[in-house]
């Protein structure tokens, strides 16, 4: 691939293993599934990965206790690894599957693995490490922070019964679409569906007085060429994938929302700064990964520096 080329940079290039987060919850079992058919379309090895907080397990004092429980810990994790693969190979027999259980706390323990990591998958929920998709927990602190696309598998995991189910990607600001495209176009040309982009609009910023007189056809229409703008050097290189395109008169996350209604994924750009800078995840994003119906692939604008991952916890 030509290196000035759209995505050339990005995801396309990257190589590695589907790296999937599993803490023994149905909803990490769901994510397996998930990363198994993800890994199978990519042709890579699918990694199962479960994390022990091993400095949680050494009470002062006590050490035969804390090798207990370290003890009792590992084997635990190791039991959520195995159950994992289990039902990876059931579901892509043809898969290569890799286990890992590693110390750590897991949201920086899921950060490295992103460092080689192709793609990095959770469930949007769990009981263990990996648990709750709230503000602030595992599933956005990856999105916000992972040096490669995350996916938090929602909904029933991937457009099972739905065939030709579409990939839906947001088209925002410059800074964060170049990602998103790229990932999007690659996904829907794997997956053999068709691609859709939606891109909208809305007046806040118009003086309300000044609302009733505005020509919003052509504003409509303007937008709609911005948008075709946009996808034009991916078209080019993705020629086979039929692509819809929607402009819509409403807040992002709305629209966005809406589209991903039947789909099998949806796709989003993110800046992804730390907490320090003030911004986690933009709301566009955090929308999805609380409400869409689907599995949610959120892909970082620009590369993760040591600033942001001194910044997980």
């Amino acid at each position: 691939m030509d290196t000035d080329s759209p995505g050339a940079h990005l995801g396309a290039t990257r190589v590695g293993a589907v790296v999937v987060g599993v803490d023994g919850s149905e909803y990490a079992l769901s994510a397996t599934r998930w990363a198994g058919a993800e890994a199978r379309r990519r042709g890579l090895p699918l990694r199962i990965v479960s994390a022990v907080g091993w400095t949680t397990y050494a009470p002062v004092g006590l050490p035969a206790l804390g090798e207990y429980r370290r003890g009792l810990a590992l084997e635990t994790a190791r039991a959520m690894v195995d159950a994992a693969a289990d039902v990876a190979t059931a579901t892509v027999p043809d898969v290569e599957v890799q286990r890992e259980v590693r110390g750590g706390v897991p949201s920086r323990v899921l950060v490295e693995e992103s460092a080689s990591a192709n793609v990095l998958v959770v469930g949007n929920r769990g009981s263990g490490g990996f648990a709750g998709l709230t503000l602030g927990s595992v599933g956005v602190t990856l999105a916000a922070h992972a040096r490669c696309p995350v996916v938090v598998v929602r909904g029933d995991g991937d457009g099972i019964g739905r065939p030709g189910a579409p990939v839906v990607v947001g088209v925002g600001d410059e800074g964060t679409a170049e990602g998103a495209l790229s990932f999007a176009f690659e996904e829907a040309a794997r997956r053999g569906v068709p691609l859709v982009a939606v891109h909208s609009w809305i007046e806040s910023v118009i003086d309300p007085f000044l609302v009733p007189y505005v020509d919003w056809d052509s504003v409509a229409s303007e937008e709609g060429r911005l948008l075709t703008d946009a996808l034009a050097p991916w078209t080019r290189m993705y020629p086979g994938v039929e692509l819809r395109e929607v402009v819509v008169r409403d807040g992002a996350a709305r629209a966005v929302l809406a589209a991903a209604a039947g789909a099998s994924l949806v796709v989003v750009g993110s800046r992804g700064f730390g907490a320090t800078r003030g911004l986690l995840l933009g709301s566009v994003s955090q929308a999805l990964l609380q409400h869409a119906p689907c599995p949610v692939a959120v892909v970082r604008a620009r590369p993760v520096e040591a600033a942001d991952l001194a910044e997980v916890r």
